[in-house]
């Protein structure tokens, strides 16, 4: 079991994922070193999870074929698959498809009705 800090009472030394990753670092295969619970009302508490950053391994840099894999699955989540255009934005899951083929009724063809 991780050792538990409230939140803001974590001691130096110490960083989230989120904090390494602007410093330019990564937890690099490093468990869990402590946990960061912070009270909320009504609900759990959200938990953040502690890095030794002094274990944190530098990120790796971004390759030429990363960059395009990166770039075609956004490329991927952008296209509609009913019209297979670009729309310009991240396709809603909830929708399946962009908003303008989800707005456009389709005719119910005459065999159905």
């Amino acid at each position: 079991m991780a050792t538990v800090y409230r939140w803001r009472l974590a001691p130096d030394g110490l960083a989230t994922r989120r904090q390494l990753r602007a410093q330019g670092l990564r937890p690099g295969g490093q468990d869990v070193v402590a946990e960061l619970h912070r009270p909320r009302r009504r609900r759990g508490p959200l938990v953040a999870y502690l890095y030794r950053i002094e274990h944190a391994r530098p990120v790796r840099p971004m390759t030429p074929g990363r960059a395009a894999a990166l770039a075609a699955a956004m490329r991927a989540r952008r296209t509609c698959p009913n019209c297979r255009t670009d729309v310009g934005y991240c396709i809603p899951r909830s929708l399946g498809m962009c908003v303008t083929c989800h707005d456009t009724p389709t005719p119910v063809p005459a065999s159905f009705r």
